[in-house]
């Protein structure tokens, strides 16, 4: 059989697209380590990156809860569905609700919302506050499943179930099953050898704030807590090669010897043989005392990745500043003293609730084989922080990055560069030599001279405005591209996401955008 000289160019044009690896985005913070860096990305560069337009938006019927509306949308590159292969983003609401999104137009492949199994307080409507707005709270994850093209969708609804759906038609492929107690607030979903794992925090419907784990092959759940304070890391737990869960606590007294980690990092491990967690190790900063009296939370999740042979891990807080470990021993002999500390960033005042470092990190490595660190800082850059290359005032927020160095066996981060300003700098995504991040416009004042504490959706919803969309060159922070006031609204505690030259980000009226690079 001959082929047509015509079809020669098609064909090899396919082979070449099929070729290429997906670039899929299953999990919050794109992986199990939570680096947020997307290495299969092709079609965005530092050349493209100019080119960037808003390709679609699309009004989702979800209705927000306090400030919660749209979680990070998960990318599957290569689905099959009743209607063929399709990439498609899964997208958490708040209202329990969960969508499939042709990435093509925008369009809606199905919708589910899960129906409580208990009845919420009678006080339910919009939530018991900002600190526990009720609803999803947690972004799902996405794993394939045995048959190439199908996936399944992992969620926890706000009544505590974990649910198994086809990623094609949101069907159920397994029951409902027990997770955790309803109306807590848990975080990220993580999948980790076969093992779902989350955190909850702020103590919302009076439940203990928890590590969660359900074990798929056998439906056990394992717990365990810090005593101490929430765990609320934006992306969820960060998890090691060897199976460790980490994440920072939020405030509380940290007294290991009296089983309380507040104010820490701990990491717990699934027993293989009970499935029940376990605390494998802990960090406390020497100043975690002074911490938990100014509510300077450990509340970051961290961001694990391998270095010179070694597997290491950074994190950071709401003090604003950075702590290098080694996930063999994240605190040293002491539990107190990690590799490397840096300086402090931002946070000069000692804000609690508009400065500081909130949410994730991320890390990539070059061609020249540069590990870099980065991270999101809220307010003005401190007085005694500086970096080769700056890139104007910060008054609001911005990205700091740095280079993982190792002179004689002394680990540090060496600073490299601090983005333009941004109106609340959020977790950004590394994409071929690309850092996408975004202000993202929201109020984060909680006290007022006039008022005290006034922590309250009345007087930070109006405050807010709208978030704004960056690129920036990955090794020099300068700008390369920005949304301007395309975005017509803010968002609180959500994210980006990168993958297959389109780049996402939801807001808090429910609205979806999508940019990237149009044909």
């Amino acid at each position: 059989m001959t082929v047509s000289r015509l079809l020669v160019p098609a064909l090899l044009a396919t082979y070449a697209c099929s070729s290429l690896p997906a670039a899929d985005w299953l999990t919050d913070a794109g992986d199990s380590q939570r680096t947020n860096w997307q290495r299969n990305e092709t079609i965005l560069s530092t050349a493209t990156a100019k080119d960037i337009k808003l390709l679609w938006k699309t009004k989702l019927d979800n209705a927000p809860r306090q400030m919660h509306s749209l979680f990070p949308p998960l990318i599957i590159d290569k689905l099959q569905t009743s209607k063929g292969v399709r990439q498609v983003a899964i997208v958490a609401g708040v209202s329990d609700n969960l969508y499939a999104i042709d990435v093509a137009d925008g369009s809606r492949i199905w919708e589910k919302h899960f129906v409580n199994t208990w009845t919420p307080p009678a006080a339910g409507g919009r939530g018991g506050g900002i600190l526990c707005p009720g609803g999803i709270t947690a972004t799902p994850v996405v794993a394939p499943a045995s048959t190439p093209g199908k996936y399944t969708v992992y969620a926890a609804s706000w009544d505590g179930t974990l649910h198994q759906l086809n990623a094609a038609d949101g069907e159920d492929i397994a029951p409902p099953a027990k997770f955790m107690p309803p109306n807590g607030k848990p975080y990220a979903l993580n999948l980790y050898n076969n093992v779902i794992y989350t955190h909850t925090a702020q103590g919302c419907g009076g439940n203990p704030n928890m590590v969660y784990a359900f074990d798929l092959a056998t439906g056990k759940v394992g717990s365990w807590g810090p005593a101490g304070g929430g765990m609320w890391g934006r992306s969820g737990p960060a998890i090691s090669s060897k199976g460790v869960m980490y994440t920072g606590t939020g405030d509380g007294n940290f007294a290991p010897e009296q089983g309380i980690y507040g104010n820490g990092i701990i990491g717990v491990k699934q027993n293989p043989q009970t499935k029940a967690l376990e605390l494998e190790d802990y960090f406390g900063p020497p100043n975690a005392a002074w911490l938990w009296k100014r509510d300077l939370d450990m509340q970051v999740t961290p961001v694990i990745f391998n270095f010179k042979g070694r597997e290491l891990m950074a994190d950071a807080g709401k003090e604003c500043r950075l702590y290098l470990m080694d996930t063999d021993s994240i605190g040293g002999d002491d539990h107190r003293t990690p590799l490397y500390t840096s300086p402090l960033l931002c946070n000069e005042d000692v804000n609690f609730a508009s400065a500081g470092i909130w949410g994730s990190m991320a890390t990539w490595q070059d061609a020249d084989g540069t590990r870099w660190v980065l991270t999101p800082f809220w307010g003005a850059k401190h007085s005694g922080f500086s970096a080769p290359t700056e890139h104007g005032q910060v008054k609001y927020g911005a990205i700091a990055a740095f280079k993982v160095e190792d002179k004689d066996g002394k680990f540090s981060l060496a600073p490299a560069w601090i983005s333009r300003d941004m109106n609340r700098a959020e977790p950004p995504v590394v994409a071929n030599g690309i850092v996408f991040a975004y202000g993202s416009g929201e109020d984060t004042d909680q006290a007022f001279p006039d008022l005290g504490l006034a922590d309250d959706i009345e007087h930070r919803i109006p405050g807010s405005t709208h978030a704004v969309l960056y690129a920036l060159d990955a090794e020099t922070g300068k700008e390369l591209w920005s949304s301007g006031d395309q975005i017509k609204s803010w968002n609180h505690w959500s994210g980006i996401t990168v993958a297959n030259g389109r780049i996402y980000i939801g807001t808090y009226d429910s609205v979806l955008y999508c940019f990237g690079i149009g044909k």
